[in-house]
């Protein structure tokens, strides 16, 4: 099993969109997915729970019950744990760091959310966890030319010493509309750019954790909710 811990430390940066999105990726494609909300919004909990079909399993829980969370998600074979963490609260943003095989940085190409992120980016640093940083809520570009919000982005990115996944989330109003749905942009409308960016960015983080891509999406059980 491999547990991704969605962090952003700037409230309304998407983190929970992706949390969700990355789960239900890996759920259409046949992963069994556990998604851990420790995030007390509850967001990533009021959408799977919009779903009136099958979906991840959910769990609400805490950073201190992670490990736990752990055990019993590994008996249950699940294949994958996406933690969805709260931004302002230091300690369950650690224990989720600890808890990770992978932790993603959402962070949005404005300096707050990149400042923002330094200090969280150096305890990854520190306690040796792979990191990776996703781009959101992106400007598109123009003509193959990103905007200059994106370039500066980019480079002042190179200061978090992580890398940035190719694939940028631009902002899509498709997105939230998916999600009102309790859906991914990927069950929403498969055809549109949004659709698009989520299996590429799926496609990069299941090869970084699993070396190897699961079946072509499909549905899966229904969505189990408890908490811990």
């Amino acid at each position: 099993m491999r547990t991704i811990a969605v962090i952003a430390r700037k409230g309304g940066s998407g983190k929970s969109t992706v949390a969700v999105h990355l789960a239900l990726a890996a759920h259409l494609r046949g992963r069994r997915v556990l998604v851990a909300d420790t995030d007390a919004q509850r967001s990533a909990s009021q959408v799977l729970r919009g779903r009136g079909e099958g979906g991840p399993e959910l769990v609400e829980s805490t950073g201190p019950k992670l490990f736990a969370l752990q055990l019993a998600a590994l008996r249950g074979e699940v294949e994958l744990m996406i933690v969805d963490t709260p931004a302002v609260v230091e300690e369950e943003i650690g224990h989720a760091i600890v808890a990770a095989d992978l932790c993603l940085l959402v962070i949005r190409p404005t300096f707050l959310d990149i400042a923002a992120s330094l200090q969280t980016a150096e305890i990854v640093r520190r306690l040796r966890k792979p990191g990776l940083v996703v781009l959101n809520q992106a400007p598109s570009s123009r003509g193959g030319v990103e905007a200059p919000s994106v370039k500066r982005a980019q480079e002042a990115l190179k200061l978090l010493r992580l890398p940035v996944i190719p694939t940028i989330l631009r902002a899509r109003i498709s997105y939230q509309a998916a999600l009102e749905a309790g859906r991914s942009a990927e069950e929403l409308d498969p055809a549109t750019e949004a659709a698009r960016e989520i299996g590429d960015l799926w496609d990069f983080v299941e090869g970084f954790l699993f070396g190897r891509p699961a079946a072509a999406p499909s549905q899966a059980p229904q969505v189990r909710t408890n908490t811990a």
